[in-house]
């Protein structure tokens, strides 16, 4: 399983970015898709989570600004961010995991390569 995240950039304060990634490979299914971030000398952190089901969770700091959704038809995760703050400045990592594939064998864990995001005070 291959994950592509794309969306990053450089946003002015109260401004917003919209992440997307894509998964491709053999996939029959996949169970949860996320997002995640690192910031340097720290450890990566959950921003967001979504369930095959729509069930999501978010880290606290996120509440009521970022949105995250799922296109499972395209295997694709997207993160709607609005309020950015400098605090969101990171690079994120988009998630899959539990993912069913065509053979029946599951992987799990499969990180995408990071996109950056930076936001300006």
């Amino acid at each position: 399983v291959q994950l592509q995240a794309s969306g990053g950039g450089l946003v002015q304060a109260g401004g917003s970015l919209r992440l997307s990634c894509a998964a491709s490979g053999s996939i029959f299914s996949i169970n949860t898709m996320g997002w995640y971030r690192q910031t340097p000398g720290k450890q990566r952190e959950l921003v967001a989570v979504i369930t095959s089901g729509g069930n999501t969770n978010y880290a606290d700091s996120v509440k009521g600004r970022f949105t995250i959704s799922r296109d499972s038809a395209k295997n694709t995760v997207y993160l709607q961010m609005n309020s950015l703050k400098p605090e969101d400045t990171a690079v994120y990592y988009c998630n899959a995991d539990r993912v069913r594939l065509r053979t029946g064998i599951y992987e799990f864990a499969a990180w995408g390569q990071g996109t950056l995001v930076t936001v300006s005070s």
